[in-house]
């Protein structure tokens, strides 16, 4: 299996987990920031579990990085695992589904401006087909009041991009305690929000699952695939979330997405296949090449 295919292959394992978060917040009667709360600090400590266990069995002495290389890349996973809840408290879903959508874009500049990265053509078309997939999906409508969380949902978007980048920059470092130190972040941001009573035995369990699961292993999994291909081509496959959450939802609980969200994922989905249908043609023409080539 060839690098690029193995990232792809996390990051999409990684999106599809993320996707069911829309399951946990079904099944839960809490308040937005002590679901956050909880489930940041679940994730965090499945995620210094992972850290530990990693330096435990690694043959070989972990690369030495700054740490303000860490405290850099903990920040961006905090503010990004904050404001996108953060965002959701002040605007509707729709709204911050269509900031989301510009993560490969943002992802394809930074890359290009720190890294020198050039997106690919494929990657460009299909993140401007998804991204009025989502228009679609959220509709245009933008009142006064949703400035806020715009512009929460907006550096959400940037911060998780950044953190794509980074780690794709910086490939020796450890990727589980930055998402660790991200996540305790997190839980310190939502303590005075969110309320001090102790969920009953259900709810934590049901907290500790949607933790490990969402806020520790999918983004362990997206982050470590990203070092492996193009960030924007990453950020492009994140939006499958967008496609998977309402129908993970609508198959467990019956609730229906409405026309909208059916006609825009149709259109996100549509530009997922063609990209990597399109991937696979030119991989399949470039080995026809190579094998015709006598030389």
């Amino acid at each position: 299996m060839s690098g690029r295919t193995y990232g792809l292959l996390l990051v999409t394992i990684a999106t599809i987990i993320w996707s069911t978060a829309g399951l946990f917040v079904r099944m839960l009667d809490l308040d937005v920031w002590t679901m956050l709360g909880w489930r940041s600090f679940f994730g965090g400590a499945t995620l210094t579990l992972v850290a530990v266990f990693q330096n435990r069995t690694a043959k070989t002495p972990a690369a030495k990085n700054p740490s303000g290389l860490y405290l850099a890349g903990a920040l961006l996973a905090g503010i990004s695992m904050f404001g996108y809840i953060a965002a959701l408290k002040l605007t509707s879903v729709a709204n911050v589904l269509a900031i989301y959508a510009t993560v490969p874009f943002f992802a394809a500049g930074i890359a290009y401006a720190w890294l020198g990265e050039r997106a690919e053509r494929r990657v460009v078309t299909a993140s401007a087909i998804a991204f009025f997939g989502v228009l679609i999906v959220a509709g245009f409508a933008v009142r006064p009041q949703d400035l806020g969380g715009i512009g929460l949902a907006l550096l959400m978007t940037v911060c998780l991009a950044a953190l794509m980048v980074l780690v794709r920059r910086y490939p020796g470092v450890q990727i589980a305690p930055i998402n660790a130190i991200g996540s305790g972040l997190c839980v310190l941001l939502c303590l005075p929000l969110m309320s001090h009573a102790i969920p009953s035995v259900a709810e934590l369990a049901i907290l500790a699952v949607f933790g490990a699961t969402t806020s520790g292993f999918a983004y362990l999994l997206f982050i470590t695939g990203g070092r492996y291909v193009p960030a924007g081509e990453a950020g492009l496959i994140a939006l499958l979330d967008i496609v998977l959450g309402p129908v993970w939802v609508w198959l467990a609980f019956g609730e229906n997405p409405g026309l909208a969200a059916v006609i825009g994922g149709g259109l996100i989905l549509f530009s997922l296949i063609w990209y990597l249908w399109s991937g696979l043609r030119s991989a399949r023409a470039a080995g026809a090449i190579r094998a015709a080539d006598p030389a």
